[in-house]
């Protein structure tokens, strides 16, 4: 059954040296194998990404991936010291100055990466 094995998320790049300069420069992440013109990234708990070349990337408007994180505050502190622009959506429990989204239960902050690609980091409350 697909539900006891892990899920790994794909992140597309239409330029892969760009995306990985935003990945491994700006988030500070450490590369991982290279594979078919992508490379993949480890995370916590066993799980990764693999960042891949397709002419695709940024078309979606949702969300690509998120990290459940333990403390989002500080999370999207570093991320804006990194110079990570948080995005704000138009949505309950949204608020005009506010980074962070708090509603349904959980924290969320959304940022694009170098593609157009929606992540988010989630605080379960």
């Amino acid at each position: 059954m697909l539900q006891n094995h892990p899920l790994y998320a794909y992140l597309p790049a239409s330029d892969v040296a760009r995306a990985r300069r935003f990945y491994e420069d700006t988030l500070g992440f450490t590369p991982g194998e290279e594979q078919a013109g992508g490379v993949t990234y480890h995370f916590g708990v066993g799980t990764a990404c693999f960042l891949y070349p397709t002419p695709n990337a940024g078309t979606s408007q949702a969300s690509q991936a998120f990290w459940q994180v333990e403390d989002i505050e500080h999370e999207v502190a570093d991320l804006k010291k990194r110079g990570v622009t948080l995005e704000h959506y138009d949505m309950p429990g949204a608020t005009p100055d506010s980074d962070i989204v708090t509603a349904g239960g959980a924290k969320a902050a959304w940022f694009k990466d170098s593609e157009g690609n929606i992540l988010a980091v989630i605080q379960q409350l």
